[in-house]
């Protein structure tokens, strides 16, 4: 199985919640690191956290099955199926909740991209010394 990314698919967070379809596929190119790199370590992670806030449930302030759902189609990712999505918040729940908190949503996505999880420490790191700097 070949899977096409749409223009629409072209923001980290599309990217890594496509690998999880992609996973079926030998063919898949993991793009994140590329965009990861493109970002930079705080780039990425403020894109994380806007994904984040896409998907959520507004009253909640959880990625809920229901939101995902519902938001999925602002990412493009409208052809998911049901089970797809349960997967996910299955798969990202750490602490058994049903639902995704925002520092489980971004281990998820750092864990559906294998060359950005053997990178994490190097973005993470960036990220936080640019963080450190705008501080002072």
């Amino acid at each position: 199985m070949n899977i096409t990314i749409k223009k629409a698919h072209t923001n980290p967070i599309s990217l890594a919640l496509l690998s999880m379809e992609a996973r079926k596929s030998v063919h898949f190119q993991d793009l994140l690191p590329i965009m990861a790199q493109k970002l930079g370590g705080e780039g990425l992670i403020r894109e994380l956290c806007n994904g984040f806030m896409v998907l959520m449930d507004g009253e909640k302030g959880l990625i809920t099955f229901e939101s995902l759902k519902r938001n999925s189609v602002l990412l493009g990712l409208q052809d998911f199926e049901e089970d797809d999505l349960r997967n996910m918040i299955e798969e990202g729940d750490l602490d058994g909740d049903g639902a995704l908190n925002q520092m489980e949503f971004c281990v998820l996505m750092f864990r559906l991209s294998p060359q950005l999880m053997a990178g994490a420490e190097r973005f993470l790191d960036g990220g936080l010394l640019q963080a450190h700097r705008k501080q002072q």
